[in-house]
């Protein structure tokens, strides 16, 4: 199976405008562009069965957050027909207490199949910058 352009290009959009619409957040309209059995594992292994679900845990830990993009990577799994999407960049926002924030580091990946995403991966820095701002940081960052 090669690489085909078009697949990769419309899984590189289904996964940049479902990023975009959770960053509003707008978890109802992100809905369209997972699949029913859609699973997100964010760093330390909190999983979500949805981007209600994810929203609402960020809400919990930032006053706002969004991502700046720096690249959008999609590659064909020959083996399963898959797209694997990486997108990479920094989070920027706001903690709760009132601290901004601008380079906090983030690697996503995703799996789309049939136009949808099945499966999102999620790691970024928040908890190691969580950690020193409490004192409980085991080295400096």
């Amino acid at each position: 199976m090669t690489q085909d352009p078009d697949l990769l290009a419309a899984a590189k959009a289904v996964v940049e405008t479902y990023l975009e619409l959770s960053m509003i957040p707008d978890p109802v309209a992100a809905s369209a562009y997972v699949s029913p059995d859609f699973e997100l594992v964010f760093t330390g292994g909190r999983r979500f069965s949805g981007p209600a679900e994810s929203a609402a845990f960020n809400a919990k830990r930032y006053a706002w957050v969004k991502k700046r993009f720096l690249r959008t990577d999609p590659a064909l799994d020959a083996e399963t027909g898959d797209v694997h999407v990486y997108n990479t960049g920094y989070l920027y926002g706001q903690w709760k207490d009132g601290t901004a924030f601008q380079t906090n580091r983030y690697m996503d990946k995703f799996i789309v199949r049939d136009g949808k995403i099945v499966q999102s991966d999620v790691w970024n820095d928040s908890a190691e910058i969580l950690l020193a701002k409490a004192g409980l940081a085991e080295a400096d960052l």
